[in-house]
Parts: structure tokens; C-alpha cells; sequence
């Protein structure tokens, strides 16, 4: 079974490219799978995170074909670091060996590039090469594609509000202004469309402590397929399953209806 919402799907294969009009304009998507997927290949964990790149690369053309203005990929979280070591010195490698080769990349194609997470806890040339892909896509706009490393929902919060408190302690702010809205401000996707969709690969049902503010009224979207399997014709019916969905807010349905004419 691909997804969990399949069934409004009549047949395996991806429907064509939805209007940009119609899609989501932020997807975040939890990379999940790539060690399961070399195990049953009888292969090392890492040999699949090594494999899980070309998907990477699918995913940022689906984005730029089809209207999405953000992607945030999960690529590790402040949990990781508990993997088995080798596992962990594979994965800097691995981002390492992504950020020389796909940086030019990005920017010949117009992807903004961007890193969200305590990135000051990895090694210091990585820090380096991650600012200077960062300052060299800054212009682009076709898509800005956000890479959370080092990143937890949690974390992500509570330095929202150590900004916040630091302000009410210098005296910029009162604290009567500490608002949703303030605390969006300082969010780390602060600059980016609210969330529409999250979609986990691997056959896992849980968000992992990745987006808990931006998740509060994004769709979520789970499907079996092993993160290295994941295409464009997956994530097509990713797309394709968030377009049926009526979004309430809080609202009935007939309100809904009424608001759209």
C-alpha cells in the first residue's frame, strides 16, 4: 500500500502535474526509510542514506514543475546523534559531500537554499560550506528549499521564546505582546508560506518532534514507500490526496462551502 488515502485513487500510477493554483505551496516531507531499504537489499543502514539522495534531487524538480514555493526536507534530527557512530560520521559525510556537490546545482536552477536547526553543533567547516550556499542561492525564487539538520520542533520553540523573554528583559517588548504571532516571528520557517502537507515515507505514523508549531493545521500524509522508492509519481499522489481534502480551520464544513462562493 502506497498511501493511507489511496482508495480516492483509481489506479498506481501518478495523475498529471496539478495546477500551481490548486497545490500545496509548502511541503514538508520526513525522510524516512533509507536504512530498512538497504537491510532488505542486504546491505549497510548507510548505504541507503548514500542512495536517498537521488530522491532528494526528485522531489526538488516535482517542487519546481509543479508550483511549491518551499520544501523542508527532515534530514536530521537532535535525536540522530544517539545512532551508532559510524552511522552519524557517514551522515556528515554524506551532507557534506551533497552541499559541494549540489549547491551549484541549486543555484543554476534557481532553488534557494536554505538550513534551519542548530547548525552551530557541527564541525566547523560544514558550518562554513552551509553559509556560503546559503549566501550564494540567497536571490534565487523559483524555490527555497529548507534543510533541517540538527533540527527539533521543540528546540525550535523554545529558542522562539528565549528570543522573546530576551526582549521583554532588555525592554523592547512588554509581556502583553507576546503574541502567536510574535512567537511566529521567530520561528525558524518565519519567512515561508504556513505549512499545507507533511508527508513521512517508511510506513511510520508519528511527526518525530519535526514542525510542531508549523504542523498545527498542515495536512499529513503517510505512505509505505521507503524514502530511496520515493519519485515524483508518489509524491504526485502526496499532491493529488491534499487537493481532495477540504481545509476547515476550525470552521464547519457548509462554512467553508460558503467562503469559497
Amino acid at each position: 500500500m502506497i498511501g493511507k488515502r489511496l482508495s480516492a485513487a483509481k489506479s498506481s500510477k501518478a495523475e498529471a502535474p496539478v495546477a500551481p493554483t490548486t497545490g500545496p505551496k509548502h511541503v514538508a516531507i520526513i525522510m524516512d526509510g533509507n536504512g530498512r531499504w538497504a537491510q532488505k537489499k542486504g546491505k549497510i543502514r548507510t548505504f541507503g542514506h548514500k542512495a536517498g539522495v537521488e530522491s532528494v534531487r526528485a522531489v526538488v524538480r516535482f517542487a519546481r514543475q509543479n508550483g511549491i514555493e518551499s520544501l523542508t526536507l527532515f534530514a536530521f534530527s537532535s535525536e540522530n546523534w544517539k545512532r551508532p557512530e559510524e552511522e552519524v560520521s557517514v551522515l556528515m559525510d554524506l551532507f557534506n559531500l551533497v552541499l559541494n556537490s549540489e549547491a551549484k546545482r541549486l543555484h543554476k536552477n534557481g532553488v534557494r537554499l536554505q538550513v534551519i536547526g542548530d547548525v552551530e553543533a557541527f564541525d566547523a567547516k560544514l558550518v562554513e560550506k552551509i553559509r556560503k550556499a546559503e549566501d550564494m542561492t540567497k536571490d534565487n525564487k523559483d524555490l527555497v528549499l529548507n534543510i533541517a539538520a540538527n533540527y527539533g520542533g521543540r528546540w525550535d520553540i523554545v529558542n522562539a521564546a528565549k528570543q522573546l523573554a530576551s526582549q521583554v528583559k532588555s525592554g523592547e517588548i512588554d509581556v502583553q505582546d507576546i503574541t502567536e504571532d510574535a512567537l511566529n516571528a521567530h520561528i525558524s520557517t518565519a519567512n515561508l508560506p504556513e505549512l499545507d502537507l507533511l508527508i513521512r515515507t517508511g510506513g511510520e505514523h508519528r511527526i518525530s518532534n519535526f514542525l510542531l508549531w508549523q504542523c498545527a493545521y498542515a495536512e499529513l500524509y503517510f505512505t509505505d514507500v521507503l524514502w530511496p522508492d520515493f519519485n515524483e509519481d508518489v509524491f504526485q499522489l502526496a499532491v493529488n490526496d491534499y487537493n481532495v481534502r477540504q481545509r476547515r480551520f476550525g470552521l464547519t464544513g457548509e462554512q467553508v462551502v460558503t467562503a469559497d462562493g
